[in-house]
């Protein structure tokens, strides 16, 4: 048994002890004011910085980032790694940079697929999670894909070009990159949507799809190539990107003469939809394709839970589309599921927000 000089010399050592032992977890754990917030970093991955259906999607990412920071007492961080212009090698160096530096989860959209489809898969292996936006990774071990039903955009905008060419006429198709997946489902449910509407052709008699690069000069040049090729013949187009809109004096023939109804809404798109040269645009939700996948990503890493509305099979999420006009949306019209009208006036209000005007 210990004298009580010892015990009470045991007692202050451990007394003395004990406030070091627990200084070094207080340093992690807390702080002055408070516990340490817990930082959720999330890589995202788009195609090109240039292009403002991109700024849109970084600036949906930022404010899901903040909003949710705010919901949950976290701090989520974007770690914005995109190449200045296209470049599918560039992606796979930067979604396996942040693999390497052991982010929480990744967002990405995919130039080429087949490209990133490994180092999606090495992410996932590590325990990163990854969700595709945009353009899909579909062969990878992605989480889900979040972005357009083109099958949906292929029909829409051939029923509403039915529409402004009173369901009569010879359409031709803009259809962009030949190989591009998406854009191929795009034009042939264009040409589904046009076996509804017998009194409405394509030119050369089913040979009228024109494919080119996908740059704006180029789309601009194949279209007053077709229509010189053909004077006369064209009624209506339907274009399945909107690229040459993202020129100026794209569209060479008497405003009205030709209808025309495209993808997108971008700002410098929306100048022919006022003047006239353009009947309808049909925008994707750019925004969301940042702000729905980070919200995505920080329910699979602070709960684990799948999202909501994910095809079982494919793993897609179709992202609504705006069918915007240059005048308030006829009330009559219908709306399908999944789809909104609105004024360009209206619509033009968000692209101050999305790039920050």
């Amino acid at each position: 048994m210990l004298g009580s000089g010892r015990m009470l010399r045991s007692v202050a050592v451990i007394c003395v002890l004990a406030p070091i032992g627990c200084k070094k977890a207080a340093d992690t754990s807390a702080t002055e004011t408070g516990p340490t917030k817990r930082t959720i970093h999330i890589g995202m991955v788009a195609k090109s910085e240039a292009n403002d259906v991109f700024q849109a999607a970084h600036t949906g990412a930022l404010d899901a980032a903040k909003e949710l920071s705010d919901k949950y007492g976290v701090d989520i961080e974007i770690e914005w790694r995109t190449p200045p212009s296209e470049d599918p090698a560039a992606q796979v160096d930067a979604i396996n940079s942040l693999t390497n530096e052991k982010v929480d989860g990744i967002t990405v959209s995919c130039s080429a697929a087949q490209m990133l489809t490994p180092a999606i898969n090495d992410a996932v292996d590590k325990g990163v999670p990854v969700v595709c936006f945009d353009s899909d990774a579909p062969a990878s071990k992605r989480l889900c894909d979040y972005g357009t039903d083109d099958t949906q955009l292929g029909h829409l905008l051939m029923s509403e070009l039915a529409r402004y060419m009173g369901d009569k006429g010879t359409i031709a198709i803009l259809a962009g990159n030949q190989t591009a997946p998406n854009l191929q489902l795009r034009v042939k449910a264009v040409r589904d949507e046009l076996a509804a509407h017998p009194n409405i052709q394509e030119l050369n008699s089913g040979n009228g799809v024109f494919y080119h690069q996908e740059d704006p000069g180029a789309a601009a040049q194949a279209v007053s190539a077709a229509m010189t090729a053909n004077p006369g013949k064209i009624n209506g187009w339907v274009m399945v990107g909107g690229w040459p809109l993202f020129t100026e004096n794209a569209l060479n023939w008497p405003v009205g003469t030709v209808q025309v109804v495209s993808c997108d809404a971008l700002p410098k798109q929306l100048t022919y939809l006022r003047n006239g040269y353009v009947d309808e645009l049909i925008a994707q939700d750019c925004y969301g394709w940042g702000h729905r996948t980070v919200e995505i990503l920080v329910d699979k890493i602070l709960s684990g839970k799948d999202p909501d509305g994910m095809n079982p099979i494919t793993k897609a999420i179709a992202n609504p589309l705006t069918i915007v006009t240059r005048d308030k949306p006829d009330p009559s019209l219908p709306v399908l599921p999944g789809t909104q009208r609105m004024s360009v006036d209206d619509f033009s209000g968000y692209w101050d927000k999305w790039l920050k005007k």
